[in-house]
């Protein structure tokens, strides 16, 4: 089973995906930590600070490459990370699409204005973030990139986790 958590930053792809790996026994694979050893060995030009789209096409290749080099070894393996496109089924063939489970992490507006402070607390759960971190990470910004997810998600009708009251995720394989 090939597990795909997206979302936005700090919705907590991260802290879901060592949640299932500690429930499944499931190796995961951050895509930040797949673009970092691309930018960082100097395999690609792009920086950290690059458009996501840009970003997106560099990594999805070699991630939809090494899914299907999973499913194929009948290994289990999960992938997190903001770089999974909407549209990811278009890159599988129905043989490999029934391994694959895909879930979108998404906050509601409600829940990003009740638990703004909390989300930000949170944010260095697995992965340290330095103070810069809030000051990109604004309510303007967490809403606006949950509400285009939502929306992507609704017109690829892909499977999503909506958080509205509760931070409860989830995903039962």
């Amino acid at each position: 089973m090939i597990v795909l958590i997206a979302g936005s930053s700090h919705t907590g792809k991260t802290v879901l995906a060592q949640k299932l790996l500690k429930k499944y026994e499931f190796p995961y694979l951050s895509l930040d930590h797949l673009k970092m050893g691309l930018i960082r060995s100097g395999f690609s030009k792009l920086t950290p600070e690059d458009d996501a789209d840009a970003i997106m096409d560099l990594l999805w290749p070699i991630t939809r490459e090494i899914i299907k080099t999973n499913i194929e070894n009948r290994q289990n393996l999960i992938i997190e990370g903001c770089y999974i496109p909407f549209d990811y089924k278009k890159d599988f063939e129905d043989e490999y699409l029934k391994y694959i489970k895909y879930s979108c992490l998404i906050f509601s507006e409600k829940y990003i204005q009740e638990h703004y402070d909390e989300i930000i607390e949170n944010a260095s759960a697995i992965e340290y973030r330095d103070e810069s971190d809030s000051e990109y990470c604004t309510i303007q910004m967490l809403v606006r990139e949950n509400l285009i997810n939502f929306k992507k998600c609704k017109r690829s009708n892909c499977d999503y986790i909506l958080i509205d009251d509760k931070y409860e995720v989830d995903i039962k394989l």
